[in-house]
């Protein structure tokens, strides 16, 4: 199999920063395709996982976003078999993982950091990590992060020797997030669900990405689902049960979009590709219909009405 060469519309190549990747504005999220329904809600099982990953590896979206924790490395192993189907990544397509804290223990230092990144390696079948985000280190201080020996520097030593291509940030708080950005020591950051429809918490971390030159990837625009599915179907947010404030909001945007036969789903995707500021938008998928659904909501029209009223709502 060859890359995909037809990357018109909301799909062209983009660099991705510093780096000098040529990734798509879309990216697919890997996590679902771990099996994970402590967060999810849903099951995924493997045939419909390696069946996903196919699709992906066949379709029009070069960037795939996973992680060590996602599934407990469930998600890279099945990402992994698919890999090795193919002889390898396909040309042009862009592979990025996290390395993370263990998650029986907790342990969140250097030498877990160079484990997770042995173990990635192991899973995907690959010599060489094109892009590791260290994850979620609000589990950890600023501090404890940067110390010497520490998750950062251990990264960059996987970096140094060729384990690790590129290096990252992915986290939750922004003010932490920024601390990150601020050391110029990364080269893409990822922020997920808080920046939204329903959220811009990250509104000025984009802004810090930008005058440091480190690639924005906004993750989690649907709010973890409830922007895709509807508040009805689904009234959560990041996880967990979402507020009743909130709740009323997308109910409104739902009704809004409804008059302008618009469906919700692709103005939430939208509002976040439609941001220049964002080098790309990652996207969670599990199973190959969502992929065709998810590449036909990129270039459908909203009108310049129907932004200003969902404005006006996420205001009220």
């Amino acid at each position: 199999m060859t890359a995909p060469t037809d990357f018109s519309g909301p799909f062209v190549l983009r660099t991705l920063g510093t780096t000098g990747l040529q990734v798509t504005s879309l990216s697919i999220g890997c996590a679902p395709l771990g099996n994970m329904p402590e967060t999810f809600t849903y099951e995924v099982g493997e045939e419909q996982a390696l069946e996903t990953i196919r699709a992906i590896f066949a379709g029009p979206i070069n960037f795939l976003d996973t992680a060590a924790s996602y599934g407990d490395g469930e998600s890279e192993r099945r990402l992994g078999l698919v890999i090795r189907e193919l002889g390898g990544l396909p040309p042009g397509f862009v592979l990025a993982t996290k390395a993370d804290r263990d998650l029986q223990t907790g342990e969140f230092t250097g030498t877990q950091m160079c484990r997770s990144v042995e173990r990635s390696l192991r899973l995907l079948g690959l010599d060489r990590l094109p892009l590791v985000y260290l994850h979620d280190p609000e589990h950890i201080s600023f501090a404890e992060a940067m110390q010497p020996g520490g998750p950062v520097e251990a990264l960059m030593q996987c970096q140094k020797e060729g384990l690790i291509a590129h290096l990252g940030v992915a986290g939750g708080p922004i003010d932490l997030m920024t601390q990150f950005v601020e050391t110029d020591l990364f080269e893409a950051a990822i922020s997920h669900n808080r920046y939204t429809l329903l959220n811009r918490e990250a509104e000025p971390f984009w802004d810090v990405c930008q005058r440091h030159n480190v690639a924005a990837v906004n993750a989690a625009p649907y709010g973890s689902g409830m922007l895709a599915k509807g508040p009805g179907a689904y009234p959560r947010y990041m996880y967990g049960e979402a507020p009743e404030a909130m709740l009323r909001q997308a109910r409104q945007m739902e009704a809004a979009c409804a008059r302008y036969d618009v469906p919700l789903a692709a103005a939430a995707l939208q509002f976040s590709l439609r941001d220049p500021r964002i080098v790309s938008t990652v996207i969670g998928i599990s199973r190959v219909e969502r992929l065709a659904a998810t590449v036909a909501l990129a270039p459908q029209q909203i009108p310049e009405e129907l932004w200003q009223e969902l404005e006006t709502i996420f205001q009220s």
